[in-house]
């Protein structure tokens, strides 16, 4: 993979831009906008406010994982802190690396390191449906901390959740002694606060380049959701299909997806 590399994503010369104005008509349009900001963040102050004086509701404290070190409890994942945050990074049973889960990739990359999580007094697993000797490569080969656990034969309600696939969660406990118990959980685009690489592109004038979202008259055609989450070995985006989770590509020993072993998603 090049430093550089031609592509056309985001450089139609033939679409349309924002429309061009002198500073003091710029700071006060960004103004306008900032007033809306403010008010979407306090709004955010609100819901977490509300989310503090949610109820919680009891687990089973004894339930076994498997990790790195064998089998643990629930209640030792805490390592003795009050609270306990869980990501359940979805498992493709028996699938090679470059083929498992973009959106879980995209999700827990940027916070695999829990270190201000622990110094706030918060302890941070991962659970993955599968068994550990094939989580075990994946975990090295990503350069990921050794907080991943096997939850293959846990029952689903223990873990926050209802049905069997319900992964791609983040979940939060809160210890009381022995007792552990579920305080919250989020899924879907409640995982995009784990996603800073899609605030900063909500940043940008082409946005995300997803046909969902609202653009301007003649921007860019938007492509199907997550698009850029998976990618070639030239680095660009390509419709969920081939290639590797985008992040991989980063990673030491990532080798091009021979045929055959590409992903259909």
């Amino acid at each position: 993979m090049t430093a550089t590399h031609e592509s056309n994503v985001g450089q139609d010369s033939t679409a349309a831009v924002p429309p061009v104005v002198g500073r003091e008509a710029w700071q006060a349009a960004r103004d306008e906008l900032l007033a809306r900001e403010k008010a979407h963040t306090r709004e955010g102050d609100a819901i977490a406010a509300a989310r503090r004086r949610l109820p919680m509701t009891e687990v089973d404290a004894t339930a076994t994982v498997v990790g790195r070190d064998g089998p643990t409890t629930l209640l030792d994942l805490f390592e003795g802190r009050e609270e306990l945050v869980v990501y359940k990074h979805m498992w493709h049973l028996g699938k090679p690396i470059q083929n498992q889960c973009e959106g879980c990739t995209l999700t827990y990359f940027a916070v695999q390191n829990p270190a201000y999580l622990n110094a706030r007094g918060v302890s941070f697993a991962v659970f993955a449906k599968g068994p550990y000797e094939e989580l075990a490569p994946f975990v090295e080969f990503m350069g990921y901390p050794e907080h991943w656990y096997s939850v293959l034969d846990i029952e689903e309600p223990i873990l926050g959740g209802d049905v069997f696939e319900d992964f791609g969660t983040w979940v939060v406990f809160l210890r009381q002694g022995d007792r552990v118990f579920l305080t919250y959980r989020n899924t879907g685009r409640g995982c995009e606060v784990t996603m800073p690489a899609l605030a900063l592109l909500d940043m940008t004038p082409r946005g995300r380049q997803e046909a969902w979202q609202d653009y301007p008259e003649g921007w860019p055609e938007g492509r199907a959701p997550g698009w850029f989450w998976r990618a070639d070995e030239d680095g660009v985006g390509n419709s969920w299909t081939g290639g590797r989770p985008t992040i991989q590509w980063t990673r030491p020993g990532a080798t091009p997806v021979a045929a055959g072993e590409h992903h259909h998603h």
